[in-house]
Parts: structure tokens; C-alpha cells; sequence
């Protein structure tokens, strides 16, 4: 992949402060499908991880035509609210209430582009731009459970909250939602919150791993 300066990345990532200080020992970042920007820490330690997805493409749903509109393009439409789905394709699509449905693409993938050419139903349908509004940082490692712990009041042991599990919650006191999921080889837990909260949620997270020595990771931990 080529890389890219990472002044170009600045202008895009919700955390790039964040970032800017835990560099990767070359100092590149990646470029992937979509033209999405992401850190590459070339780091392949156990230890649990911290990767922002924020910029791999996203889309959302909303309306009573809404399920029926994701069938008629193929996607598999979780049956419950609170249930998610993967693609054959590896993206994922989460019901979050009986009306309300977001895809989220797979980060060598862009999922949008399923849906570009696919009209919206006349009425009962519209978009939700969740792209903008939200964050998406995804957890990695088997600790995941006691990590979130900290800082959330739900159940995430596997037993309570298997994969393809989603949660509407609080996370270190800013709502959120929390996804177990499938990403490439790695289990991991998805968090998306409101974007205006992104810094703080990052370095609260990176609080509740020091334990377990958590690390932030690049999308090759999630692509290689």
C-alpha cells in the first residue's frame, strides 16, 4: 500500500491530536480502499488493542421501508433490534430499533458503494448520516470484557453478549453503542459515540487498558 504524509491525515481523523504523539516507529500512515487514512504501527503484539475506524466508510438507515429497502439490495437484515449481521463480503449491518440500520463497511471495503445506484423508496426510507455523527473505535484482545468493565455497566462476557450482539449504552458516561462483532480474523468490540466526544472517549478507553498494557494499533492489525 502507499503511504502518505501525515499532515494529509490532520485534516480528517476526530483524534489526530491523539495520534499525533504515538507515532508509528517509521512515522507512515496507510492508505486504503475508499481513500480511507489510518496509522500504521507495523506492531503484531497480543496485547489489547486500540484502532479508530472513524473514517471507514459508513452508512445509515431510517423509516418503516427501511428493512424492506436493505433486502431488495441483498444485505442480510438482522431480525431483532440489537442484533447485527455480516455481509459475504465482511461489512456488517446492525439493527439498532425496529426502523434504524446501519452498514458498516469492512475497512478494505467501502459499503456505500453497494448502495449507490439503488434509489430510496419514495417515502418510508432516508438516510442517517452516521459518518459524521459518529466515531468508531473498535477494542481488540481477549480482555476486551474486563477493559470495558471499567467504564460500562453492561455484560460484555461472551455468555451475556455473544458475537453479533449490540448494546445501547454508557460508556465512561458519553452514550454509546458497542458491537461485538468479526472484523477480518480479529474479534472485536466495535464503540461508536457522538463524535463532538471522540478525544475524551479515546483517552478514557486508553485509561481503562493501562492495566493490560493496551496499545494502539493501526487497520493492518485488522487487514493483514
Amino acid at each position: 500500500m502507499n503511504t502518505i504524509q501525515p499532515e494529509s491525515y490532520s485534516q480528517r481523523s476526530f483524534i489526530y491530536r491523539q495520534f499525533s504523539g504515538e507515532k508509528s516507529a517509521d512515522n507512515t500512515f496507510m492508505q486504503v480502499a475508499g481513500g480511507v487514512l489510518a496509522l500504521s504501527t507495523g506492531n503484531d503484539s497480543d496485547a489489547p488493542g486500540l484502532i479508530d475506524l472513524s473514517l471507514v466508510p459508513r452508512a445509515g438507515f431510517r423509516g418503516v421501508n427501511a428493512e424492506q429497502y436493505l433486502n431488495s439490495m441483498g444485505f442480510p437484515v438482522p431480525a431483532l433490534p440489537n442484533q447485527a449481521a455480516m455481509t459475504s463480503q465482511g461489512d456488517w449491518v446492525l439493527r439498532l430499533s425496529q426502523k434504524e440500520f446501519w452498514l458498516l463497511s469492512h475497512p478494505q471495503q467501502n459499503v456505500c458503494d453497494r448502495v449507490e445506484g439503488y434509489a430510496l423508496p419514495e417515502r418510508g426510507c432516508y438516510p442517517l448520516y452516521c459518518q459524521d455523527s459518529h466515531t468508531w473505535f473498535a477494542m481488540t484482545g481477549k480482555h476486551c470484557p474486563d477493559i470495558l468493565a471499567k467504564v460500562c455497566g453492561v455484560d460484555l462476557r461472551a455468555a451475556s453478549f455473544p458475537p453479533g450482539a449490540i448494546a445501547q449504552t454508557s460508556v465512561a458516561r458519553v452514550n454509546a453503542i458497542i458491537i461485538h462483532h468479526v472484523i477480518g480474523s480479529e474479534q472485536v468490540f466495535s464503540i461508536m459515540s457522538d463524535s463532538a466526544s471522540a478525544t475524551y472517549l479515546w483517552g478514557a478507553l486508553l485509561d481503562a487498558m493501562a492495566e493490560y498494557e493496551g496499545q494502539v494499533y493501526g487497520l493492518n492489525k485488522l487487514i493483514e
